[in-house]
């Protein structure tokens, strides 16, 4: 019997799912991951390992996701890699799939003939009432995004963002700050993800429509930064941590300004807010970066409130101290 994982930010998961067992009953082989505020990547990779270890079938797995490129999604991509003809992911989770999923996983005992099943209804659930107000459709235009070689020949890269996110491409940038900034390209920096294949290509399939995402390690982003090639590139880069900045600020890439997004919390770090934890080295590389003249953008999305990071950089002090 295929197992069905519904995995989203926040308490939605447990409430479709409620919604759906008030109209189709109680369902015995439907699983709910959420990820909370104050968790990360890891704590929803092991709330879907669990998950998966309590079904009798442990292969065929259909995991609904609320958004495409969230971690909720990339955190399940992670767990397709080597069963894609067993496992799949639908995202844009709503009601109507749902009860669709429950309906067909009582006669279907293929999570990727299931996946095939729900796309139509989910879409079908969203309407507009009056129907007047139902858009016309019109085929979008295709417009190709170029390729790092077929980029123009004067200027330099234009950093619209640089942000650091130890969640990297997710729901946040995805979404909230692509359409803020309006990127032609996200690029992550990171020694690290460059030399893994999977997360690489994860990334890369995250990347909202029109925008291209690539992978570089910190030395090419250096090399790069002042080739006239790219003179119309609008750039997002994407940090895992302050450290990487530093190594780039001080290879001679100009950054003005960070956005300092999600640093997750492990063992020897000190909760500072409700999206970052900092250890001592973290407050040195901050405060390295405060002299070579970098400004920073507290916050995780657009519509937040900028916080002091002077003030968090002394509130994280402080409670290091007593550890």
């Amino acid at each position: 019997m295929v197992g069905v994982i519904i995995a989203t930010h926040g308490e939605f998961a447990n409430g479709i799912l409620q919604s759906a067992s008030m109209i189709f009953g109680e369902q015995e082989n439907v699983r709910t991951c959420t990820l909370m505020p104050n968790e990360g990547p890891d704590d929803l990779r092991a709330k879907l390992e669990n998950a998966i270890d309590s079904f009798e079938d442990k292969e065929n797995i259909l995991f609904l996701v609320d958004l495409w490129g969230g971690t909720p999604f990339n955190q399940a991509s992670r767990l397709i890699d080597g069963y894609e003809e067993k496992r799949a992911i639908v995202t844009g989770v709503n009601l109507p799939m749902l009860i669709e999923v429950c309906s067909s996983a009582s006669f279907m005992d293929s999570a990727t003939e299931i996946a095939k099943q729900v796309l139509e209804p989910g879409r079908d659930g969203v309407k507009v009432y009056p129907e007047s107000l139902e858009p016309v459709k019109e085929e979008p235009k295709k417009e190709a995004t170029p390729s790092y070689d077929d980029l123009p020949t004067s200027g330099q890269i234009q950093y619209v963002l640089a942000r650091i996110d130890s969640r990297l491409l997710h729901g946040q940038v995805a979404t909230a700050w692509t359409k803020a900034t309006t990127p032609t390209r996200i690029i992550v920096v990171s020694d690290e993800v460059s030399k893994d294949d999977l997360r690489k290509k994860l990334i890369e399939q995250a990347a909202p429509p029109g925008v291209k995402a690539n992978v570089i390690p910190i030395s090419k982003l250096i090399q790069i930064a002042n080739d006239p090639r790219f003179g119309k590139t609008r750039a997002l880069l994407l940090f895992e941590n302050p450290h990487d900045v530093l190594r780039v600020v001080e290879g001679g890439v100009k950054l003005e300004e960070i956005n300092v997004g999600s640093m997750a919390h492990s063992v020897g770090k000190v909760v500072v807010n409700k999206a970052l934890s900092l250890d001592m080295k973290d407050v040195e590389t901050y405060e390295k970066l405060k002299e070579l003249g970098v400004k920073f953008d507290v916050r995780k999305v657009p519509n937040d409130s900028r916080d002091n990071m002077d003030e968090l950089l002394k509130k994280a002090k402080q409670e290091l101290s007593k550890m």
